[in-house]
């Protein structure tokens, strides 16, 4: 996993116990998972539209914001992106179809 996440989900961890006044992400915990979801959900549209458009640096820039808010989101949620990782690494080298189907049969 890149350092950068772990440092992103240090902080956000962190942030969980911080004044809403003085960081966004305590905010984002105060207001609660709606809220987080809601920018989340945000993100994948500017995301979609950046892409739409083909602005190479825009597409980086929502991307991160994307990335980012669903960090927050795994960190309500009381998961780390190490988690995310491990899933990645699990369905590393099958095909999307039969991963597919492994959760279907689920």
């Amino acid at each position: 996993m890149s350092d950068i996440f772990k440092q992103l989900a240090a902080i956000a961890n962190d942030r969980k116990n911080a004044d809403p006044k003085s960081s966004y992400i305590a905010s984002l915990y105060e207001a609660g998972l709606d809220k987080i979801l809601q920018k989340l959900g945000e993100e994948v549209i500017e995301t979609i539209l950046a892409a739409k458009n083909g602005e190479k640096t825009n597409i980086i820039h929502e991307t991160a914001d994307l990335w980012f808010h669903s960090l927050v989101m795994l960190t309500q949620c009381n998961l780390q992106p190490e988690e995310v990782f491990k899933e990645l690494e699990r369905r590393f080298g099958l095909s999307g179809l039969e991963e597919k189907q492994n959760r279907k049969s689920k």
